[in-house]
């Protein structure tokens, strides 16, 4: 299972002119290949009428799913750079279809691999990116009596807290980075004099947005 990544936040769509002709861009998560195609025709439905609907993406731990598709314009000037824009920014699990209406102005090879990536670039601005890092939850379970020292402690730290559960005792769930959970374990047990049971709930993605 993969621990770190950055991908994008979500949807996201932008617009660029370039000599008259319009680039509209749409940005999605896509975690499989049939979540990627149907955006993708979703897209294409839409703007059935316009004179490109290029598309790009990639998919997995190790992008072993990856496709660009030029849609009637030169080989390699569309698709491909739009994928590229992607891998450069080591994203994963996204899709992206950059709509083309032609403005009368053709820009040749260069120009169209320029203005397909430039679209691209844009979209994900857009869309915004993130990265998902895996943490674990970690239970802390302790009398009631270190509560209130435990809890300023985890909230005055870089640590936060998810939950906390008031039964017999009181069970703090805590997210906790997976390279740092043997330090939290730590960290707890010295403060509490080895009163507390820290155990492993389960593990799952936090989100970070990632800033330009």
């Amino acid at each position: 299972m993969r621990e770190n990544y950055l991908t994008v936040k979500g949807y996201g769509e932008s617009e660029i002119v370039i000599s008259k002709s319009r680039f509209l861009t749409y940005i999605e998560r896509a975690e499989t290949e049939e979540d990627a195609l149907l955006f993708i025709e979703r897209i294409k439905k839409t703007h059935h009428h316009a004179t490109h609907n290029c598309s790009a993406y990639l998919i997995g731990e190790h992008d072993h799913i990856q496709k660009a598709n030029d849609d009637g314009e030169p080989s390699g000037t569309a698709g491909v750079p739009m994928l590229e824009v992607l891998k450069k920014q080591g994203l994963k699990d996204t899709v992206v279809v950059v709509t083309r209406y032609f403005g009368g102005i053709k820009l040749g090879g260069g120009g169209l691999i320029r203005a397909y990536g430039k679209a691209t670039t844009e979209g994900l601005l857009a869309a915004q990116i993130v990265e998902r890092k895996l943490h674990h939850m970690m239970k802390v379970s302790i009398d009631y009596t270190w509560l209130g020292k435990v809890e300023n402690e985890i909230r005055s730290s870089t640590y936060t807290i998810e939950e906390i559960r008031y039964l017999e005792g009181v069970d703090i769930i805590v997210p906790v980075p997976k390279e740092q959970e043997s330090a939290f374990h730590n960290w707890l047990t010295e403060m509490t004099n080895g009163q507390a049971i820290i155990t492993f709930e389960d593990a799952r993605f936090i989100e970070f947005l990632v800033e330009e």
